[in-house]
């Protein structure tokens, strides 16, 4: 006979209203997913060599389910101890289980549970074997089968007549654990990690790089003061989750990350002492000599603090107090508290270079670049403290080939202005000096710029096209993650940075889809200066009904509803990352949502963002909601691409670019250079039998998406440049050591989408 849960304790609760359904209860197990040696079930079974976890085990999709430890592949085999005082009147287990579930009790089998469940319920214990409970520890051990994902098992000893109230499952504090890492993070060392200057469109040389090891702690939440012990050593600029930071430990929301070092400094009467975050996730206040000099909420983009009144001569103390709730509201991406399928491990803390400057009383604080292709012009919109007007000088080389003197705004002609393309992508080179009152220079930076001119035209069939500077171009890329083994969100090096763009541009890509991250400002430099065209998307966040129904690019869509205070957020957030990049040439259009993951008042924040940038094509949602708002309308297929012509019925598509937001995914799992080899790998559509099929798979999507651009489609992003954790679909693997198809094979495969035109077969569907 076997009971549900909630129907026992309701009879309990209406009988005996003061009975007490606690009891202890044991989530602490060892487990492996591995085929344990013979005898594994038995209670003297050594399984020291077995991983400690929390119950329940599985995936959070699972319905009625507590995870604890994520378990995602066909088999898991459990083990744990637990205490009876007495034996209870009526013994029997409190089970969630998946497709087979054998349990066993001091090396007795007391229950074998066939197909699932989708809550708990009860099963008593037969009374012939009852007798196998003993007062004392007990070792109960469990074998669960899965073959179709969506799993779970947990089981608890129970009293039929007093059964207890599970607790909220216990998170791990311990990430996954995976033995890869690049060649790059092997040569990682607190001396080397990110020296480069992390500005490059404003430039200095006075700078002090603060990387290196920093003290960290971890408190409470209600903890608002600096602790008085330090946990250790992390290295920054790597998350506290990550293999290059040291401690691989995860941040809970109800947590206080605390790092903490000092740095020398000098007073100086004419000069201020700016100390430069370039992200922190997700939450922090900064404190010098115990004195708060900001606080700052987003953790994707740069922030800044003018520190001078706070520091003394000689040493000063720093700490940083960070919060980082992940699955709120908060602009996250990927990241999740339990790492799964598309969703990757949790960023918390400082993720990118700390630095402080020395810049003069009067200075420059920031500068807006703008070019046109048409008018071969540049033009530099200062921001400074302290007034003054400023000098722009242009350089080609050594060459100066314009100079002005100007205010807010200064507009430079270029004679036979050389314009910048993935082909030739040219960079002028700029120095912008803050004048005094003799016009003696204040302060002095250094700049660049590639003056091109992004747009859109129709084709003599009326379909509309991506340009740039006037030439009809197609784009062509990756969905681009950005992620790391050893850094997660951290590239380990600026070296290894530019590795994945370069690879890219010899592989024929002209373009990468930057995907729900913001990457450090010299990733930019090198696209910039390698000819890369970049879609730069927006973070994604938000939960539960902050996500719409996903109808994709159907008629009436419907926009979910977001507190005022979040959308706010949302878009300060849009503003800062459009602000930090929008002087970066190889940006051509921004992407504020990616299918409906946080969409919401698409209409608003797309005319917003048309406003905000009009140099821009904006492409508002990828593969998400089609609102009549913007320049693209953008469908999302997999494995092959497809697009569905006909939703556009009466005209719906008729000014839009059309592209295919994201296609292909083939997988293919690589021996040795898989994040985890016991988690289900996967790629979309299956994955291949051999090389030859996988390599036969992409060649096919190639194919349709050749014969889609002679339908009209304008633009092409594959799935993805590197596999990610449990994502096998990249063109490499996630350690970069094997590429699973060389750059000039590729190359050669993607000339065919580069012909002036494309083949035509039968009518757009």
């Amino acid at each position: 006979m076997i009971l549900r849960t909630s129907f026992v304790a309701g009879i309990l609760l209406a009988l005996f209203p003061s009975v007490s359904l606690g009891q202890e209860v044991v989530d602490q197990w060892r487990y492996t997913l591995e085929q344990p040696a013979e005898g594994w079930h038995q209670a003297d079974f050594d399984d020291a060599g077995w991983t400690a976890g929390f119950g329940g085990f599985g995936t959070r999709d699972t319905p009625g389910s507590r995870v604890g430890t994520t378990w995602a592949t066909n088999n898991i085999w459990l083990r744990k101890s637990f205490p009876l005082t007495s034996i209870p009147d009526k013994p029997a287990l409190l089970v969630h289980h998946d497709e087979d579930a054998q349990i066993y009790i001091n090396g007795l089998k007391v229950a074998d549970l066939k197909q699932y469940t989708t809550e708990y319920i009860v099963v008593p214990i037969a009374p012939d074997k009852d007798s196998t409970l003993q007062t004392g520890d007990n070792v109960m051990a469990v074998h669960c089968k899965q073959t179709g994902g969506g799993q779970f098992i947990d089981v608890h000893l129970v009293d039929a007549d007093n059964i207890p109230e599970l607790p909220r499952p216990k998170r791990s504090t311990t990430p996954f654990k995976s033995h890869l890492i690049t060649k790059w993070g092997e040569a990682v060392t607190a001396e080397n990690a990110w020296t480069e200057y992390p500005r490059p469109l404003l430039q200095r040389d006075n700078w002090t790089n603060l990387n290196g090891h920093w003290d960290y702690a971890i408190t409470p939440i209600d903890s608002k003061d600096t602790p008085s012990q330090f946990d250790g050593k992390i290295l920054v600029p790597y998350c506290l989750e990550s293999k290059l930071g040291g401690v691989q430990r995860l941040l809970d929301a109800s947590e206080v990350l605390w790092y903490r070092r000092s740095f020398d400094a000098k007073k100086s009467d004419d000069k201020r002492l700016v100390l430069n975050f370039e992200a922190v996730d997700y939450r922090c206040q900064v404190l010098v000599n115990g004195i708060s000099v900001g606080s700052h909420t987003g953790g994707n983009t740069p922030f800044s603090f003018d520190v001078t009144d706070a520091i003394k001569d000689g040493k000063n103390d720093l700490v940083v107090r960070v919060e980082d709730a992940t699955e709120e509201y908060q602009l996250r991406g990927k990241q999740v508290l339990d790492a799964r399928g598309i969703w990757y491990t949790q960023v918390s803390g400082i993720w990118q270079t700390v630095w402080m400057e020395e810049v003069p009383a009067s200075h420059i604080s920031d500068l807006k670049i703008t070019t046109s292709a048409e008018r071969g012009t540049i033009t530099v919109e200062p921001k400074t403290k302290g007034a003054g007007g400023v000098m722009v000088v242009v350089k080609d080389g050594d060459s100066i080939v314009a100079r002005r003197r100007g205010g807010d705004k200064v507009e430079l002609d270029i004679a036979d202005a050389k314009l910048w393309s993935p082909a030739d992508p040219h960079l002028y080179d700029i120095e912008v000096s803050l004048l005094g009152g003799d016009d003696r220079p204040l302060d002095t930076v250094r700049s660049y710029a590639g003056i091109r001119s992004v747009g859109k035209v129709k084709d003599a069939d009326g379909h509309w096209r991506f340009t740039l500077n006037g030439e009809t171009v197609f784009h062509w890329g990756p969905l681009d993650q950005g992620w790391w083994p050893d850094g997660l969100l951290t590239p380990p090096s600026d070296e290894a940075m530019l590795f994945d763009i370069q690879w890219l541009k010899d592989a024929g890509f002209n373009m990468i889809r930057k995907h729900i991250k913001v990457e450090p400002r010299r990733y930019y430099y090198h696209c910039d200066r390698l000819g890369m065209m970049v879609w730069q998307d927006q973070v994604s966040g938000g939960v539960g009904d902050a996500w719409p129904a996903w109808t994709r690019l159907k008629p009436d869509p419907v926009d979910a509803k977001w507190p005022a205070d979040q959308h706010q957020q949302f878009m300060l957030e849009l503003e800062r990352m459009i602000t930090t990049l929008e002087s970066h040439p190889s940006i051509v259009s921004w992407v504020p949502f990616n299918e409906a993951w946080g969409q919401h008042q698409t209409v608003e924040v797309g005319k917003w963002t048309v406003q905000r940038d009009p140099t821009r094509l904006i492409n508002i949602a990828s593969g998400g909601n089609f609102w009549p708002v913007g320049d693209v309308v953008d469908e999302h297929s997999y494995p092959h691409p497809s697009f569905p012509f006909d939703l556009g019925a009466g005209g719906r598509f008729d000014d839009y670019i059309k592209v295919m937001g994201e296609f292909g995914g083939h997988g293919y799992p690589v021996k040795d250079h898989l994040w985890d080899a016991n988690r289900r790998n996967w790629g979309y559509g299956g994955l291949p039998k051999n090389a030859e099929e996988y390599k036969e798979r992409y060649v096919t999507s190639l194919r349709m998406l050749n014969e889609l651009r002679g339908k009209g489609i304008a633009a092409g992003v594959y799935t993805q440049t590197t596999d990610v954790e449990g994502e096998i679909n990249g063109l490499m693997t996630y350690d970069r050591k094997v590429i699973k198809i060389p750059a000039k094979e590729l190359a050669e495969l993607h000339r065919v989408l580069f012909v002036d035109t494309p083949p035509l077969v039968g009518e757009a569907d």
